[in-house]
């Protein structure tokens, strides 16, 4: 694996965070080589060039006006639509955006629908294996028809595997995370996919997600703790982290310990990551989004992470459901060669 530092070609995927309004403010040549947006507001607005853009429902928690996250390409893209998705692609990568509402035929539908359809239009493409994908569920803790809605996502997204003869456990599964929305918000579904297969890894201080027991649902999640890969030197995808030891949520009462929780298994996954042969990235290397299931734990939460991480730390803090309800804190991190643009 090459280090950051390579100049063999340039990297082929960066990250910008910037406001929305930035945004509309630039100019049609800024947009040649973007491949994706995505926006966090509670309410959905595209205003945006003939871009993906994933509108994710929930608020952002630190001052932030209505931030989105850019994804830029190597060169310029190209797009498409398939029905509800949206995709650019720039011979590298691709990232692909859609929402589908669940009202008529419950969730499990809707995400088997998005899923089934994202993986058509990837094969089609030629981009077939998914290195990141990004999931908001409305109201994902609350029950729908006997069963959690984020059970009833698994159940749909695992059958989406099994259609197209994906596996659904071990390397072939790809980083991913679900994590709430708006009460009433269209199920979101964001993925960023390469033409060669990344590197899984795990977490040793975890159970796979994938080899859950039953206790957390008739289907298990399907995706990995981490995903690894070199598209113009390395990048590393991290899942969205929990408290989670084993199998089983800890510190369910106390929102700091559950973040320095959160933080010891990020940092178990750069340590597999730096096996891997990737370069020494440090969690201050990371571009983290912080989740948080109650508003007001914001100031606690922020003050343990930059303890850990140092007060210039590179974090987006959002309000989302987790999708475990004794769950108040997730925490995801990407670290990318080409680096984070401010």
């Amino acid at each position: 694996m090459q280090p950051c530092h390579s100049s063999a070609r340039p990297a082929a995927l960066t990250l910008e965070t910037a406001p929305a309004a930035e945004l509309a403010a630039r100019p049609a040549s800024w947009w040649a080589g973007v491949l994706g947006v995505a926006r966090y507001a509670a309410q959905p607005r595209v205003a945006l060039p003939d871009v993906p853009c994933a509108e994710v429902q929930v608020d952002a928690l630190d001052g932030s006006a209505e931030p989105c996250e850019v994804w830029r390409g190597a060169r310029r893209a190209d797009a498409g639509r398939v029905g509800a998705l949206h995709w650019r692609a720039d011979g590298d990568v691709l990232f692909a955006a859609q929402t589908l509402h669940d009202d008529e035929h419950g969730l499990e539908a809707a995400s088997r629908a998005a899923y089934e359809s994202l993986f058509a239009t990837l094969d089609a493409l030629g981009y077939p294996h998914l290195l990141r994908v990004w999931n908001h569920i409305g109201e994902i803790n609350a029950e729908q028809d006997g069963l959690e809605r984020y059970r009833s996502f698994n159940i749909g997204r695992q059958n989406a595997f099994l259609a197209h003869g994906r596996g659904v456990a071990g390397g072939s599964v790809p980083a991913a995370s679900a994590l709430g929305a708006q009460a009433g918000a269209a199920l979101a579904v964001y993925a960023l996919a390469l033409r060669e297969a990344p590197r899984a890894l795990e977490n040793p201080r975890q159970t796979s997600a994938y080899h859950y027991p039953a206790q957390y649902g008739p289907r298990a999640p399907t995706f990995s703790r981490a995903a690894l890969t070199d598209i113009g030197g390395p990048a590393l995808f991290i899942s969205g982290t929990a408290s989670i030891v084993g199998h089983r949520s800890l510190h369910a009462d106390d929102v700091a310990e559950q973040t320095r929780e959160v933080l010891r298994n990020i940092e178990a996954l750069l340590q597999q990551a730096r096996a891997q042969g990737a370069p020494a990235w440090q969690l201050r290397d990371l571009d983290c989004k912080v989740y948080l299931r109650h508003a007001a734990d914001l100031d606690r939460v922020r003050h343990v992470f930059r303890q850990a991480v140092g007060t210039d730390a590179r974090a987006l803090y959002l309000h989302a459901d987790i999708c475990r309800a004794d769950l108040q804190v997730e925490i995801e991190a990407a670290a990318l060669c080409g680096g984070q643009v401010s």
